[in-house]
């Protein structure tokens, strides 16, 4: 023991300098969104994607660029409350319910997810601080507004769709009579053929506020190839 304790106190422990990297992060601040109040809603997002470009190329000039991948993967996830007096709109379709989407725009919760997913392949910000709920000019806009905007920065991106999955989670009322129509309206959304673009949609057993027909859920993983 007494040989064991020397030889620990006279090995010398080597030490050297850490340096502390500044994490990588997105402003959630208004810079991101200018203060336009006065031009076409398409405009709008327009600009908005060219201000969120600025602000990653100014974010990130102090740390590697990003690797050019052959493929990104990406996840999104929405749930929102369904509250009467609404309308209920799941992938751009109108489906008649007693209750719909209590949500600052239209509460799409399928292009909602769809859009955070592509985002998250391509390493952006997600969907609230690009269209956050705060601004007045995106009260009651429709959805297919953020797909535009979020196919438009895939495409600038050098990448395409290579697949998507997305399932739904409700108790009522039923998706099967309006899946097609859903799946049709997500790809002419897309550009993407509809033999990669897959819908599933499931209940909750009746089980919490998704089982008890107070929210609806949705999932969706996008794989992106470079083009």
């Amino acid at each position: 023991m007494a040989m064991a304790s020397s030889l620990f106190f006279s090995t010398p422990i080597p030490t050297k300098l850490i340096s502390k990297q500044k994490p990588f992060s997105y402003h959630s601040s208004n810079t991101l969104l200018p203060q336009l109040t006065h031009k076409p809603l398409r405009s709008l997002v327009v600009s908005s994607a060219a201000a969120i470009e600025a602000e990653t190329q100014t974010s990130s000039s102090n740390s590697s660029p990003l690797k050019s991948l052959p493929f990104r993967v990406g996840h999104g996830f929405d749930l929102h409350r369904l509250e009467p007096g609404y309308p209920l709109i799941i992938g751009g379709i109108n489906i008649p319910h007693d209750r719909g989407c209590e949500a600052h725009s239209d509460g799409d919760v399928l292009l909602h997810c769809v859009v955070d997913a592509i985002l998250g392949a391509l390493g952006l910000p997600d969907i609230g601080q690009i269209f956050p709920d705060t601004d007045p000019k995106w009260k009651g806009a429709p959805s297919s507004v953020f797909m535009e905007e979020a196919v438009r920065l895939m495409h600038e991106a050098g990448y395409e769709l290579g697949n998507l999955d997305a399932t739904l989670i409700l108790q009522r009322p039923k998706v099967s009579p309006h899946k097609e129509s859903i799946r049709a309206n997500l790809c002419k959304l897309l550009g993407a053929d509809p033999s990669v673009v897959n819908l599933k949609a499931k209940t909750h057993e009746k089980v919490d506020s998704l089982g008890e027909n107070r929210s609806i859920a949705a999932h969706t993983v996008v794989l992106l190839m470079k083009k």
